[in-house]
């Protein structure tokens, strides 16, 4: 039996669409065995149970390119900490702990850089499945095939709260409403604020960050379908927030505040209770180690 734990994630960091993620202390851990025949869920909802389940999916991958025919699988989730559908990489988290999991069961053919690129392979962009692997705020990249990534070091400072609204949005329905096409005004706009984002982060200069968690490419297009967004995001920085970004594809806002701010926790709940806006206000820390197996056996 192998236990797997994989952090939440926040993708599309501001103007980082698809290339800026990072891994946060709420997470999601499965229990997996390979066992004599059959598939065998447990702790997932009916409408999964079957050989279309991501995990399951990943793992089938995972093996094809192990050239490994497994006899049969159990596949449990036994802590649903990453809420599903609402922008925190419920998805990758469980392509992520089928590659691990396969790979230990298949004797551990892979690195973890190969299993990342299985997974960018299923998931399609790499800014969550990166984080979610490897800990920490990740820049990923695809390049003819082959995905690229590297960590930005977050200097001490500032504190991350997740405004989770009580509703899911598709991943598929926000990827519709985005354009096509871009004018290049909108490419040196993102370009610019992205590496600024990065900047921030690595020197600890915060008060930029406001500026730099605006973008062309996403957020004000997916921002219409979450009600309450513009009242949420305003208040926040009202509130003192340095920086609010959408968190993958929504529904929920990530907030940055500096560690300093003891009135902002207290604001937002307090606005969003008298509001009548059904959110949860989470304080979230910073995942390092990423996907790791807790303990297992072959």
């Amino acid at each position: 039996m192998i236990r797997v734990r994989v952090p939440a994630t926040s993708a599309n960091m501001g103007p980082g669409f698809d290339s800026l993620g990072i891994a946060f202390d709420l997470y999601n851990e499965y229990e997996i065995s390979e066992v004599d025949t059959g598939l065998v869920f447990e702790g997932i909802p009916e409408e999964f149970c079957n050989t279309k389940n991501i995990i399951y999916e990943a793992m089938m991958k995972c093996f094809e390119k192990a050239n490994y025919k497994a006899k049969g699988l159990k596949i449990k989730v036994i802590k649903q900490g990453v809420p599903i559908s609402r922008g925190l990489g419920s998805s990758s988290s469980c392509i992520v702990a089928g590659l691990v999991a396969a790979n230990c069961i298949a004797e551990n053919k892979f690195s973890k850089d190969e299993l990342f690129n299985i997974g960018v392979e299923m998931e399609g962009h790499p800014d969550n499945v990166a984080p979610a692997m490897f800990g920490d705020m990740v820049v990923a990249i695809i390049d003819n095939g082959r995905s690229l990534y590297n960590k930005v070091h977050i200097k001490p400072g500032i504190s991350f709260i997740g405004l989770i609204p009580d509703f899911r949005l598709s991943t598929k329905e926000a990827r519709e409403i985005l354009p096509r096409e871009i004018s290049l005004k909108q490419g040196v706009y993102n370009v610019g604020r992205a590496a600024l984002m990065v900047s921030c982060f690595s020197t600890g200069n915060y008060e930029l960050l406001k500026y730099a968690c605006d973008d062309m490419f996403h957020q004000n297009y997916r921002s219409k379908l979450i009600n309450h967004y513009d009242e949420v995001y305003n208040k926040s920085y009202e509130l003192g927030a340095v920086g609010c970004f959408l968190s993958g594809a929504g529904p929920t806002i990530m907030t940055m505040i500096k560690d300093d701010n003891k009135d902002f926790l207290i604001g937002i709940k307090k606005y969003l209770k008298n509001n009548n806006i059904n959110w949860d206000v989470v304080e979230l820390k910073v995942d390092n180690p990423g996907a790791v197996i807790l303990k297992g056996e072959n």
